[in-house]
């Protein structure tokens, strides 16, 4: 029950300081079950967050509930589920009551601006820390389907899609020639 708990409010406190939106997440979420807990490592991860991304929904839910599922089985996604919720929940709840009132508001209207090199550095950092790890052509190729992506705005569905099947292809011939040598 306490490891329960130290999962729900590992990510209750990433849920509640984090501006941004879920990929804004990603670091912090990197840096606590990695570096601080030690949950898992950073290929685990990186694996995790793949499958996150490749699912339906927030990427921040889906990576906490994976990690949760790594770490402790059903209920510590459901603890991490929880955990990365709540926070988002009461805030977005205190903000619909409240918005109105704030709406006009120059300092919260500045504040926000502020915040916006915060949050893309919140999602920068993570991409070069988890290209570390990756071959130099693999990061070209992801550079160049960024710049596509932002340039012609088409689906990041299709270069998912497209990587999923490369990558089933490249094993698939590698395993064929693995049981051609023996």
């Amino acid at each position: 029950m306490r490891q329960l708990a130290e999962i729900f409010f590992t990510f209750f406190r990433i849920g509640l300081f984090t501006f941004g939106g879920g990929y804004a997440m990603i670091a912090l979420i990197q840096r606590a079950i990695i570096e601080r807990k030690k949950w898992i490592d950073e290929k685990t991860f990186m694996e995790l967050l793949i499958i996150a991304q490749s699912s339906p929904g927030p990427i921040a839910i889906n990576t906490a509930v994976f990690v949760g599922y790594k770490h402790k089985g059903v209920p510590g996604a459901f603890a991490a589920a929880l955990g990365t919720i709540v926070p988002s929940f009461v805030i977005i709840l205190l903000i619909a009551i409240f918005f109105a009132s704030i709406r006009e508001n120059i300092y919260v209207d500045a504040a926000f601006k502020g915040m916006r090199p915060a949050v893309v550095a919140l999602i920068v950092g993570p991409v070069i820390s988890l290209s570390r790890s990756m071959d130099w052509w693999k990061i070209v190729i992801a550079a160049f389907i960024g710049w596509a992506l932002w340039y012609w705005g088409f689906s990041p569905i299709l270069p998912l899609m497209a990587g999923a099947l490369i990558g089933i292809g490249v094993t698939a011939y590698n395993a064929h020639k693995k049981i051609d040598k023996r």
